[in-house]
């Protein structure tokens, strides 16, 4: 039923990125595991495929072929390498600030070569003293004549090592309104990255700290007016970085159903497949039905918010779609929550097999643990779908944020590498 969201072009997509990610990605995936290295090659072989350009128009030199398409490519790279899939979801979210709030000078400027691999981009927003509460950041900007002072740290920016542009939100004043974002480019003075940390998984994917000491800022690289930070940063997470990381769930989830069913054909238990069993037989099916409906959520919000896209925000014709807010953060708790649930009754299956690190089960256990917090804890989601229900939504990013957009899906041809 999930594919009947998908056009003959997304399947020929699927199948590319398919094909790619299980000849090109997964040969080097032990060796980031073992070796935990940020993967720079790689992830610049991925960017000139042109997938990054996903939902960039193709005035800009992007594949303008949408969000339900950027679905397909984030899962198919994360069901072979969450790590690369969420390496592409972080520089497809740092497009979104671009594609948003830039001036037709910024535009111009960056989405071409984010479009060709060039360029990756990342949007920094959380900080230590504040987490995921954008308005308890502290890192300040002060005007300067033309420029802007930047000073702090923001911390677990997707693809800091690798990141060639960063969306920076700081605090220009007080309250909700004093935050304005930038466009900081990684080789600007005043800017360094701290050591790597070792994480829990997504090896390979890098996700550090940037630190601004004195760094300075032209004001033509602010983005938007002083204020939008607020707005950029909740716009990119809403619309990009929910069904981003659903995708990267999404992905994870298949790749464990694939492992899972494959062990239990192949190990025999009382002269019979593991699968004979009837309590395996049913935590199999759990993993099916969970799969099935994370899918459904994932596609069913992605194809919402391609449909109010391509509409003109004063068109009656967007007027008659439903909002998707609440789709992308439903298809957030879902993905993650399910994906979490399947790996470790897949783990269970394994029994002791599964702890070792030679079969990927407890890579993916260790993946679908980083998917949880980013773009809002499942907590935070299940409080905003509350709102909804109570009738308490104070804004809608999926109807303030949409407009004319990337055309509906046309056939796609890879960029070569």
């Amino acid at each position: 039923m999930s594919d009947s969201f998908l056009t003959a072009s997304h399947l020929q997509l699927r199948h590319e990125v398919r094909a790619f990610a299980e000849s090109a990605v997964a040969p080097r995936v032990a060796d980031m595991e073992a070796s935990r290295r940020i993967e720079h090659e790689l992830a610049g072989e991925i960017a000139r495929r042109g997938w990054i350009g996903a939902t960039i128009g193709s005035e800009y030199g992007g594949m303008a072929v949408g969000h339900l398409a950027k679905t397909v490519i984030i899962a198919e790279l994360s069901r072979v390498s969450a790590a690369m899939g969420a390496m592409v979801q972080a520089s497809q979210l740092g497009t979104a600030k671009i594609i948003h709030f830039g001036t037709p000078e910024q535009k111009y400027t960056w989405l071409p070569r984010i479009a060709a691999g060039t360029c990756l981009p990342t949007i920094a927003v959380t900080e230590d003293v504040s987490g995921s509460h954008v308005h308890g950041m502290q890192m300040a900007a002060e005007r300067d004549g033309d420029d802007y002072v930047l000073n702090g740290a923001k911390v677990y920016v997707g693809n800091s090592h690798v990141g060639h542009l960063h969306g920076v939100v700081a605090r220009t004043g007080e309250g909700s309104r004093g935050l304005t974002a930038f466009l900081v480019e990684a080789d600007r003075p005043g800017l360094t990255l701290s050591p790597p940390r070792p994480a829990l998984g997504l090896h390979g994917f890098s996700f550090g700290e940037l630190v601004f000491d004195n760094c300075r800022v032209p004001a033509a690289n602010r983005l938007g007016a002083e204020g939008d930070g607020q707005d950029v940063a909740y716009s990119s997470s809403i619309l990009y970085g929910r069904p981003n990381l659903t995708a990267v769930a999404l992905g994870i989830h298949e790749a464990i159903l694939d492992t899972t069913t494959a062990f239990c054909r192949e190990r025999i238990r009382y002269g019979k497949p593991l699968h004979e069993l009837p309590t395996i037989r049913a935590k199999l099916g759990q993993i099916q039905s969970r799969l099935m409906t994370a899918r459904l959520t994932s596609y069913h919000a992605a194809s919402l918010l391609d449909r109010l896209e391509q509409e003109d925000d004063d068109s009656e014709a967007q007027a008659g779609l439903p909002l998707c807010d609440a789709e992308l953060m439903n298809a957030k708790y879902v993905n993650t929550e399910y994906a979490l649930d399947s790996a470790r009754a897949a783990m269970e299956i394994h029994a002791a097999a599964g702890l070792h690190t030679d079969r990927p089960m407890e890579r993916y256990l260790r993946d679908a643990h980083h998917i949880y917090a980013p773009a809002g804890t499942s907590d935070i989601q299940l409080l905003r779908l509350a709102e909804t229900a109570l009738g308490l939504t104070k804004s809608e990013y999926s109807r303030r944020f949409t407009g004319p957009g990337p055309a509906a899906p046309n056939p796609v041809t890879a960029v070569p590498a």
